[in-house]
């Protein structure tokens, strides 16, 4: 599997930058928020996200250097995204995330959902002083869509009724929006033409699709250790992703165990063994490459350079992940 780190080699030196800028972006001025931004930002992650913003916006400047404006939407697209987590863990009430302990884990409930807050409110003042009215609006965006992914998942669980659109328009809120949104706002900042900001936003919203159902797969096939939190977690809480509501359509009795919320002892075993026995995983696979077959058809027309190079490895790099 190629490394996430060695496709990021034309924007190593923007990463390391990215990585001194964040903790002084949170400031010191909240102790203890401070210490959940620095445990948060220390705790590793591949920067996936911001190194796509960096990879586009050096692919857009051919010519000459990336603009501190640049710099600044990766570092905010990486506090959003950031911010995102903290919130999901108190949701879900994950204890280890990346193989270390959440936030609210460490600092409890309430610092956990200030800290997110205050994330979120940092990046918009950091957003702000952009000057840029569109990049403001595509990265407001993203922050209401993760909150409407959140609640639509909350809605929707143990839905044996949910459809593969559902699932693909949460799947677009949760994860792709801010992978979309960020790729076209480095191409705005870029001055490129508006067909390639809409190009970058389409590359952007399939492989953040892709990527997301490959952590959906990954939930089933994966364990604790390699995934950084607990296998199986979604299936447990109620959460139909790809593989299972592909197996739905082949598995009747499936349909039974989830709408009972696995409530008799051996229904989550018997699931598990109808979701494997299915095509379920395969079809979500398929599913996963298509998405990463059509990101890499909306950034074909870029200037030939390393970057460029790097956005196309990273649809292979996702589908990488599986095996």
């Amino acid at each position: 599997m190629t490394p996430a780190t060695s496709l990021f080699s034309p924007v190593e030196a923007d990463l390391q930058i990215l990585a001194d800028n964040l903790k002084q972006l949170v400031g010191n001025r909240h102790p203890i928020l401070y210490a959940a931004a620095e445990h948060l930002f220390g705790a590793g992650g591949k920067r996936v996200r911001p190194a796509i913003v960096l990879l586009i916006s050096r692919a857009t400047m051919i010519d000459t250097d990336i603009t501190l404006r640049h710099r600044r939407l990766a570092e905010i697209t990486e506090m959003i995204h950031t911010a995102s987590l903290v919130h999901d863990d108190v949701v879900d009430e994950s204890e280890v995330r990346r193989g270390v302990p959440t936030v609210h884990s460490l600092f409890g409930n309430r610092i956990a959902v200030l800290a997110g807050d205050f994330l979120f409110a940092q990046s918009s003042w950091y957003l702000a002083n952009l000057d840029n009215l569109e990049v403001v609006k595509l990265l407001s965006e993203v922050i209401m869509d993760l909150a409407a992914g959140e609640i639509q998942q909350g809605l929707n669980r143990f839905d044996t009724s949910t459809s593969i659109e559902t699932y693909l328009q949460k799947s677009y809120y949760k994860t792709a929006s801010l992978i979309a949104n960020s790729a076209k706002a480095a191409g705005v900042i870029s001055d490129v033409s508006r067909e390639t900001t809409e190009n970058l936003y389409t590359y952007g919203r399939n492989l953040g699709l892709a990527f997301q159902i490959v952590d959906d797969i990954l939930d089933f096939t994966s364990s604790t250790d390699t995934l950084g939190k607990p296998a199986f977690s979604d299936l447990k809480s109620g959460h139909l992703t790809a593989p299972v509501l592909f197996a739905l359509e082949e598995k009747p009795y499936l349909e039974i165990l989830i709408d009972r919320e696995f409530a008799q002892e051996g229904d989550f075993e018997q699931a598990m063994i109808l979701i494997q026995d299915s095509q379920g995983i395969q079809r979500a696979r398929e599913l996963a490459a298509h998405h990463a077959k059509l990101a890499v058809e909306y950034i074909a027309d870029l200037p030939i350079s390393e970057s460029r190079q790097a956005l196309i490895n990273m649809t292979d790099y996702v589908l990488s992940r599986l095996y």
